[in-house]
Parts: C-alpha cells; sequence; structure tokens
C-alpha cells in the first residue's frame, strides 16, 4: 500500500463516528436526513414472518449446541406452508454490505448510513425488517449447516464455515446468540409500534405516540447497528482467538428498548382508554333486548372502571348509610340524578318529594308501579378533597341511593358527551330496558310534581295538554282569566253552590295575598271565583263540560283504556257535587290541585302553620298540597263519590275510577254510579 493510500484511510478512519461516543439526539440529526416520506409500499409484514423464523430456528439451533456442549445430529423438522413475500433486489446487496463491513462500530455506523440512504424512501419499520431479512440470508446459512451434514458437500461447506471449532468458542456463542435474540425483540416492538401508528389514533387522544414518533428513528438506528455489527462477525465464531465484546450493543439495546417500551404502555394504556370508552358508549346508546341486566349493564358502563376492584366507587342508600350491589337497580326505573354539590337545594328537595310520594298510596299509577322506580345521585366534583366529602356526607341524608365520592373519568366523560352534562343538575329517566326516556324529567318533576309519574318526555306534553279543554272554555267565557295565565302566577278558581263557603274563601284569600312570607319569596297570588263578571256563566259551563263529557266517550266507544283528559273532566264533574265547594289551584296553565271545598278552605286559613316549608326550597304549591292532603283526611270524611247522568245513551256508559284514590273504580247502575269499594254507603238514586 502506498503512502498516500495509507494517509488517506487514516483519514477516513479520523472522520469515522463511533455512536457509542455522541448523544441520542446527534445520532436522530444525523439519521433523519436519510429518510424521506414512505413512497415505497412493501409488504413488511410477509417478509417479517420469514426473517424472524430464519433468526428463531437458528438461535434454537444454537442453544442447542449451548445446552448440550456438542455438535447435534441433523434436526427434524416439520415443514408448514411457505410465505411469500414480494422479492427485493437489494436484500442480497445488503446483507453482503454487512458481512464485509470491517471491525469496529465506527465501520458499522458506516455500513449503517449506506443501507439507511438505500432505505430511504421505505418506512422504519421497513428499514429495520429489510435489514432483519438480509442479517437472517447469511445467520441462517451459517447454522443451517450447525448439525453436522453427513453428505460429502455439507460436511465440506461446514469445514468452510469454522463450524468444526464452533465448540471451542462456546461462551462467544452464547453471547452472540442471546444478542441476536434481544434485536428480534426490538424489531418485533417496531412492528408492534407500526400497527398503533396505522390505527389512525388521534395524537391528542393518545399523547404517547407522539413520544414513540421521535425515538423510533434512533431506534431502528441501533437495531440496523447492532444486526450490521453482528453480520461482520458470523464469520469469525470458529475463529479460536476471536474475543469481541458485545456487551455494549446489549446495554444500549436494553436502555433505548426499556425507554421505548414505556411509551409504547403508555401508548396502549390511552388506547385501551378510548376503546373502554368507545365499548361503554355504544352499550350505553344501544337499544337492549336482554330485559333481566339492561340497566345493570347501562349502569355499570358509567360508573364501574373494569382496570381495578379496588377503585369501584360506593353505591349506598342515603338514609340508612347501606352499601348496595348495583343488582339493586335490577328490573326498576331510575331517576338518575347528576349535578355538583353547588346550588342544588332545589332539586334534592324535589326529589326528596317524589322519594317520599313514590312511598304513597296508590302503588299503581299510568299503568307503571311507584315500587319499580329509584333515585340514584351522582355527584361530580373536580376532586374529592376532605372539604367536599364533608359536604356530600351533610347533604347525602336522603331516602335514594347515591354514588359515593364518584371520580371515574371515563363515566365522566360520558355523561358530559352523551348525556350534555355541563355543570347544571340533570334528572334522567332510565327504564329497564336501558333506554333514556327522558334526557331531563327536571322540568317535568318542577312543574307537576308527583302528578308527572312516571315522568316520561311524554307525561309532560300529556298534563300540559289534557286540561287545554278547561282553559279554552273557562277563557271564552272570561278573558280576565287569560291575562293571569300569561302572568305565570298562582290561580286559585273556585265555584260552589254554598254562598257562605264562598265568601270564607274569597276572604281567606285576600289575606294569603298580603302575607308577608308570599312577598319574601316573590310567590304572587291571584284569585277568581267563576261568574265573577256574570253569574249566569256558570251553569253554561258546566253545560258545556257535560257535553265534552258525552262526546269523549262517543269518540271512545269500545276502547278499554281511559284518557287521561276525560278523567280529569270526570273528576272536576264530580268536585262540582261538593256540598261546601271546590277550587282549583293552577301555576299558569299548569293546573296543580282539584280541591274539595272546606279542605281548601283550611289549607288557605292555616297558611301560617305550614309556611316553613317554603323556606326549606318547597315550591307554594307543594307545599300547599301536601298539608291539603292532611286536611282533607281530617276534615273531610272519606265518603264515595257518586255521580249520576241525565238522559245519556246506555252506550256512553264507562267504568269510572273513584277520585278518592281508593284504588278501584265506580261500578255502572243504569245511569247511575256508586263506588264500589266496599263500604257501607247509601244507594243514591
Amino acid at each position: 500500500m502506498s503512502k498516500q493510500g495509507s494517509g488517506n484511510n487514516l483519514q477516513q478512519e479520523k472522520v469515522l463516528l463511533n455512536p457509542f461516543e455522541v448523544s441520542d439526539d446527534q445520532i436522530l440529526e444525523k439519521v433523519y436526513i436519510t429518510h424521506f416520506h414512505c413512497v415505497e409500499k412493501y409488504d413488511v409484514g410477509s417478509l417479517y414472518i420469514v426473517a424472524s423464523n430464519v433468526i428463531i430456528h437458528s438461535t434454537e439451533i444454537a442453544d442447542l449446541i449451548i445446552e448440550n456442549g456438542q455438535h447435534i445430529d441433523q434436526l427434524r423438522e416439520e415443514t408448514g406452508p411457505l410465505i411469500s413475500f414480494p422479492r427485493l433486489p437489494a436484500l442480497k446487496r445488503i446483507a453482503c454490505q454487512m458481512i464485509c463491513t470491517a471491525r469496529g462500530e465506527q465501520y458499522a455506523h458506516q455500513t449503517t448510513m449506506l443501507i439507511l440512504e438505500q432505505l430511504r424512501d421505505y418506512s422504519w419499520d421497513a428499514k429495520a425488517v429489510i435489514t432483519l431479512a438480509a442479517f437472517a440470508l447469511e445467520y441462517g446459512k451459517f447454522w443451517q449447516l450447525a448439525p453436522i451434514p453427513r453428505d460429502k458437500l455439507g460436511k465440506s461447506l461446514a469445514e468452510l464455515n469454522a463450524l468444526q471449532s464452533i465448540m471451542e468458542n462456546i461462551q462467544h456463542l452464547a453471547n452472540f446468540n442471546t444478542l441476536v435474540k434481544k434485536v428480534l425483540q426490538v424489531v418485533q416492538c417496531i412492528a408492534d409500534w407500526k400497527k398503533l401508528i396505522t390505527a389512525q389514533y388521534n395524537i391528542k387522544d393518545v399523547p404517547s405516540l407522539s413520544d414513540t414518533l421521535h425515538e423510533i428513528p434512533v431506534l431502528a438506528y441501533w437495531t440496523i447497528t447492532t444486526l450490521v455489527t453482528c453480520a461482520s462477525h458470523i464469520d469469525f465464531m470458529g475463529d479460536k482467538g476471536y474475543r469481541y465484546d458485545l456487551s455494549k450493543f446489549d446495554y444500549k439495546l436494553d436502555f433505548i428498548l426499556k425507554n421505548f417500551k414505556d411509551h409504547q404502555d403508555k401508548c396502549n394504556t390511552q388506547i385501551g382508554r378510548i376503546q373502554d370508552y368507545s365499548s361503554r358508549k355504544d352499550i350505553i346508546n344501544a337499544i337492549q333486548t336482554d330485559k333481566e341486566i339492561e340497566i345493570v349493564k347501562f349502569l355499570e358502563a358509567l360508573i364501574i372502571p373494569s382496570d381495578s376492584q379496588d377503585s369501584k366507587p360506593i353505591v349506598y342508600n342515603g338514609l340508612t348509610g347501606a352499601q348496595v350491589g348495583i343488582g339493586e337497580f335490577r328490573n326498576k326505573y331510575v331517576l338518575l340524578f347528576i349535578s355538583g354539590l353547588d346550588n342544588i337545594d332545589h332539586e334534592t328537595q324535589l326529589l326528596k318529594s317524589i322519594d317520599e310520594k313514590l312511598k304513597e298510596d296508590p302503588k299503581e299509577l299510568e299503568g307503571y308501579r311507584k315500587e319499580d322506580f329509584r333515585i340514584l345521585w351522582i355527584p361530580i366534583v373536580s376532586v374529592w378533597d376532605e372539604e367536599q366529602k364533608k359536604r356530600l356526607e351533610n347533604v347525602t341524608k336522603v331516602g335514594w341511593y347515591v354514588v359515593k365520592e364518584f371520580n371515574f373519568q371515563t363515566g365522566i366523560d360520558l355523561i358530559k358527551e352523551v348525556f350534555s352534562y355541563k355543570g347544571n343538575p340533570i334528572i334522567m329517566l332510565i327504564s329497564p330496558e336501558g333506554k333514556v326516556e327522558n334526557p331531563d324529567a327536571k322540568q317535568i318533576i318542577s312543574t307537576w310534581g308527583i302528578d308527572g309519574f312516571p315522568f316520561r318526555t311524554s307525561d309532560h306534553t300529556r298534563l300540559t295538554q289534557q286540561w287545554n279543554w278547561f282553559w279554552t272554555e273557562i277563557i271564552n267565557l272570561s278573558p280576565t282569566i287569560r291575562q293571569l295565565i300569561k302572568r305565570d302566577c298562582y290561580i286559585f278558581i273556585y265555584g260552589g253552590t254554598n254562598t257562605k263557603w264562598i265568601q270564607d274563601f274569597t276572604v281567606a284569600l285576600e289575606k294569603l295575598k298580603k302575607n308577608k312570607t308570599l312577598n319574601l319569596e316573590e310567590t304572587t297570588i291571584e284569585s277568581y271565583p267563576l261568574g265573577r263578571e256574570i253569574p249566569k256563566i256558570v251553569p253554561r259551563f258546566w253545560i258545556t263540560i257535560d257535553n265534552l263529557l258525552a262526546s269523549r266517550k262517543l269518540m271512545r266507544k269500545g276502547s278499554d283504556v281511559e284518557d287521561s283528559t276525560t278523567r280529569e273532566i270526570q273528576r272536576l264533574l264530580l268536585l262540582k257535587q261538593d256540598p261546601h265547594g271546590w277550587a282549583i289551584l293552577s301555576k299558569g296553565s299548569h293546573v296543580k290541585l282539584l280541591g274539595q271545598g272546606e279542605a281548601m278552605l283550611r289549607t288557605v286559613t292555616d297558611f301560617e302553620v305550614w309556611k316553613e316549608k317554603l323556606h326549606q326550597e318547597v315550591s307554594f304549591d307543594v307545599a300547599f298540597k301536601d298539608y291539603y292532603e292532611k286536611c282533607k283526611v281530617k276534615s273531610v270524611p272519606h265518603k264515595c263519590e257518586h255521580r249520576e247522568f241525565a238522559n245519556y245513551p246506555t252506550d256512553i256508559l264507562a267504568h269510572i275510577p273513584c277520585p278518592n284514590k281508593c284504588g278501584h273504580e265506580m261500578e255502572v247502575a243504569s245511569v247511575k254510579y256508586k263506588c264500589c269499594h266496599g263500604r257501607e254507603t247509601s244507594d243514591i238514586a
């Protein structure tokens, strides 16, 4: 060699980079300039299967030799179907470059950069797998000869590859074999990473993917560098004096693989949450068919984490403090109350009232059983610190169920997305089939109370419209009522044949209007005795209502189901017969109560007795009705109602329920109705 050539080589050695002497950030800078957009599409998966099979079988042969301490006979293997993959002309060229690389990390780096340049148009996983396949091409040939062939050609080839003396360097063989296995793990890790990337998850949802995108070029570089080093040392494994330390590659791969797997595990965790969220959302939105467990599945999807038994929220009875399982709600309707802990006095008072009414008679209304209804509260706060826990304890002295210290983030996200929860309290009605029958029953509960039972969306429409007939007729008779309805104030409409009762009730109402408590609560009350302007409209009004009932029965001839409007007309006509008088309490156009004269007068007169309830976030109509029911029991005998119809054709006759809510219907006797619930009463002819 000439001096000039020798000088050039020395100069070349000076500029070669040793990858162990620079940082991974510097490696990244050098590697990334070799990478272009993935123009070449290649079946990386098939090539990986073939290459990894070669590597796995080769390392198994090496393991057997290391374990037995001697050469082994020809192995018998069952051959499976061959996997085809597009032929890659560069594969042999890359293998040749790898096997011909001189010893030393700097030369391995140089060859690595040449390989990356050749594979510039391939994806990072393709670069690693193609290099693995090039290594497998040489490594597989070497170990194919290790089980000593019996034919002369095989024995001669084994001799040329120095396999006869490989047992003299068994420790180096073990180290080499361990490193090859580790490289295969790294390539597998890169292949798994590619699956995550191609799944097209949003970086915002899987932020750890961003970390892997920065690390994958460095991981691919060290994979290729290690494979180049291993390939360049295959020919020396049978050399007695060969002692090359591969441990630095072991340490490096361990380090970068651990970091990459940490990010990969985070990605899988984040993706798992996305998949868990999606599956739970599907359950909540799905049309369920299994009636026995649908509501349970619905609630489990909403509030029960699947990853840890210890982090499951506790559902307990707010009144007794006893813990209950989700199975408590099987086959039940659930009023799902979702709120924070601030400004919920109104909602809790509403639910307290509903909870009490659900336990009262009658047990069945509108074809629904009250005992099939449960109230479940999910309180949502940002952090469950000691202050919030104490506030929860102070609030939860209630008769319904509460999810204690709910902090299941997936459930909270579902509530916000699926139920559009933005911090304001909502009360949803969920059926036993897990369907949302009313996305927010708070409106119907606030407006109608227990009269809104069973709180479906359709019930609000039913209750709003079932009194249209009344307002239509009364407004036609007295335009004054229209203005009162527009003001959305409380209206007492009353009448009867007992002049004294009407005078007493009018005086009591005037006194009630001036009460300071109502002024403080900003509650406005107006009164309207029927026929105040024109007394002669009273009989006209009742004749119209009588005719309306007859026409509705003719329209529904043959139907066994009586609609709510018809029932309210019947109740009003029956109430008209009260010897004292009758009164209707309404909030705007929403009729709250049809009341008997004596109990209504007592309730208005005794306002000072029950007015404290108004300071407990109870609305005027709810407090009024509660006290009215007590007065009705004490002062008004629970007698059987009756009504006699004159000159009506018998084919319009139908069973009428007793308005005193005894749970029975009134039987038909010609054109005379009398209660049949078993009390001793005289027939009214």
